[in-house]
């Protein structure tokens, strides 16, 4: 059973990685001064770097798009993984057991093991294959990409290879790099031969190979193409389903198309390998395929973690052929459009052609104007549905209303609904229905559609324990903010948090505030027991900054045990400022600071605190003198004793800190 990973080991394996090391694979850092890195941001595009990374506290921010974090946050944007994946994933990487709560359990190492061997059995193969296509037995297969417009660095670029007509190519290529059979079988490339002894032989001869990559890169499946007449087999040869190869849950051209997704929040769906081929070649860098499949809920997770699929924007695009094939496949993708935010369309090349054939006979810009063309799949759905009625009568114009109604009615833009109810009325014709009559037979749907859906609510709502409604649970646990591993379904309330403004730069004040903050945030271990107290004895003017003084007091000091406890320290106070604050973390974290080397570093870090802890004295000696001035010092002598004297304490704690 799943479980939530232990928070002690979530810190662990934060502290342990080194987000420099991972951040390299994914983007070119070059120095920028005393423990500081930067480069082009991932994230968005920019020509003059001002993404920062500081691997001293495990965090990066760019200063262009305001992106931040540490080093899971990271991975989980890039990789677009849950959670409780990525941490899992980087535990792998550093060789770390992880615990799970509530006896729930997680990889075994073992089992990790396994999966690293299944993983590393395909990526030979996937070079097996590559090498295979430049020999000369794979002439048909070469021949097959150039008539359909792949040259040489197309089929480099996706991979594409070619499995050999004979019978134990691949296995004896993958048992001479030291993998056991029992191993073999487990990887869905080989098949079982019935009358031999159980012997193995390879799934895929003679055929075309596609490597199939999973969101992060990792080859887990191949999809094979029918070459030459006397194979018996079908067109398509895919991979059987193993413990990496789930083909509800892969989509083909993920690995390539998941940033450009990401950035343009825009997904297209097309049927075959070649189509996804053709798609990016042309520029149109969001195309995907499913393998062998329909596009169903695992696929919808999929795009929804891509698309940040909020309900602020982001789009899915189908294509399919014009033929009645390609009409049942995006009715049946239609039925799954509420499970999205976003809007979904659909794409019908002129003439059928799909992307492949378009790009062959046309260009690329034939496939961008495809794509461009494309038309509200919910208005794809009714003019088809249209074929069943007689719209030239009015009996079949009623039952085509009632058959459409409810469609139009479940659009989510209610904006984009009233003007396809109007379209809906001149689609079925005027003659026999009114627009009139087709508002109200929508405005119908819709009423008979939502009372279900609030009954239902309000029958949860009244089996909800009172008690526990009203004070709910709050975790700090990102596991269960995120989604991640046995993350609870029940909604937390929505509270109030108050809006900050970005300080002035000009202020003097803010600006030493800030610098204070860097330096808490950065060098948590250069603070010694009295600065910490004064630091906490501070008092911040500009109110974001007093809110991140209120985290760091709330987050205690910081823990410097070992290399990378500055990554946890950052992230305690990340935990403890609202939301729209996270990045203000992030970003002072990782601010380079103006020093050369470490002695320098040391007199600037002490510098800024002793001129904060300043700027204290100089406020209670302000608030002190008012009192003493409106004190009448017969009326009450102990206390113009007492105020003389925390003045002439605040004077020589000011001359101290200026003498150091």
């Amino acid at each position: 059973m799943a479980g939530l990973i232990k928070r002690e080991d979530i810190d662990e394996v934060r502290q342990r990685t080194d987000i420099k090391e991972v951040v390299d694979g994914y983007v070119t850092l070059k120095s920028a001064g005393v423990g500081s890195w930067k480069g082009l941001c991932p994230f968005h595009d920019e020509r003059s770097p001002s993404f920062h990374v500081r691997p001293h506290m495990g965090s990066y921010h760019c200063f262009g798009c305001g992106e931040g974090g540490d080093v899971i946050s990271f991975v989980q944007k890039m990789d677009h993984t849950s959670f409780a994946e990525t941490v899992e994933k980087l535990a792998a990487r550093i060789g770390f057991e992880l615990r799970y709560e509530d006896g729930g359990t997680g990889p075994r190492r073992e089992d990790a093991g396994k999966r690293q061997r299944l993983l590393d059995a395909h990526k030979i193969a996937a070079e097996f294959y590559r090498d295979q296509l430049l020999t000369m037995e794979a002439a048909t297969g070469r021949a097959f990409l150039q008539e359909r417009g792949f040259d040489r660095a197309a089929a480099e670029q996706f991979g594409v290879g070619y499995a050999p007509q004979g019978w134990d190519g691949l296995l004896n290529h993958l048992t001479g790099r030291g993998f056991l059979l029992d191993e073999l079988k487990l990887t869905g490339m080989f098949s079982v031969s019935s009358n031999n002894a159980g012997r193995l032989y390879d799934r895929f001869r003679g055929r075309l190979m596609w490597p199939i990559r999973d969101i992060t890169g990792d080859t887990v499946g191949f999809g094979a193409r029918k070459l030459y007449e006397d194979d018996p087999g079908p067109k398509y040869l895919n991979t059987p389903e193993t413990t990496l190869y789930k083909k509800s849950q892969v989509l083909y051209g993920i690995d390539l198309a998941k940033r450009e997704i990401a950035k343009s929040r825009q997904l297209v769906v097309v049927e075959g390998y070649t189509d996804v081929m053709a798609c990016h070649l042309a520029g149109v860098g969001t195309a995907v395929a499913t393998c062998g499949t329909a596009f169903g809920a695992e696929h919808i997770k999929i795009a929804r973690r891509l698309l940040s699929d909020d309900g602020t924007g982001g789009e899915v695009v189908f294509t399919f052929d014009g033929d009645a094939a390609g009409q049942k496949a995006a009715l049946r993708a239609f039925e799954e459009d509420q499970r999205f935010n976003a809007q979904t369309y659909v794409a019908v090349g002129a003439g059928g052609a799909d992307p492949c054939e378009l790009r062959q006979t046309a260009g690329g810009q034939a496939v961008q104007d495809l794509i461009s063309t494309r038309r509200p799949l919910f208005e794809f759905a009714i003019k088809a549905s249209f074929d069943q009625f007689d719209l030239s009568t009015g009996e079949g114009q009623m039952k085509a209303l009632r058959h459409a109604a409810p469609i139009v009615a479940n659009i989510r833009d209610v904006s984009l609904r009233s003007v396809y109810t109007r379209e809906l009325s001149r689609w079925l014709g005027m003659q026999f229905v009114g627009e009139d009559q087709v508002a109200r037979a929508v405005t119908s749907a819709a009423k008979r559609a939502a009372q279900p859906a609030q009954d239902g609510q309000q029958g949860a709502q009244n089996q909800k324990n009172p008690q526990h409604s009203q004070h709910p649970q709050h975790s700090q646990d990102p596991q269960r903010r995120q989604g991640g591993q046995g993350a609870s379904n029940e909604r937390e309330p929505v509270e109030e948090v108050p809006q900050f403004r970005r300080p002035d730069p000009r202020d003097p004040v803010a600006r030493m505030e800030r610098e204070a903050l860097e330096v808490v945030l950065q060098y948590p271990q250069l603070l010694d027991k009295s600065q910490w107290e004064r630091f906490a004895d501070s008092r911040f003017s500009v109110p974001a900054y007093a809110a991140l003084h209120d985290a760091v007091r709330a987050a205690g000091t910081g823990g410097t045990d070992g290399p990378g406890a500055a990554s946890n320290w950052v992230e305690r106070v990340r935990q403890e400022v609202p939301e729209m604050l996270r990045g203000y973390v992030s970003e002072l974290a990782v601010t380079p600071l103006p020093a050369k080397d470490a002695d320098a570093l040391v007199l600037y870090c002490r510098d800024i605190l002793n001129r904060l802890s300043e700027l204290r004295i100089t406020r209670l000696k302000a608030e002190k003198l008012s009192a003493l001035q409106r004190l009448e010092p017969a009326a009450d002598p102990s206390l113009f004793q007492q105020l003389n004297r925390e003045l002439m304490e605040l004077e020589m704690e000011r001359r101290a800190l200026r003498s150091d």
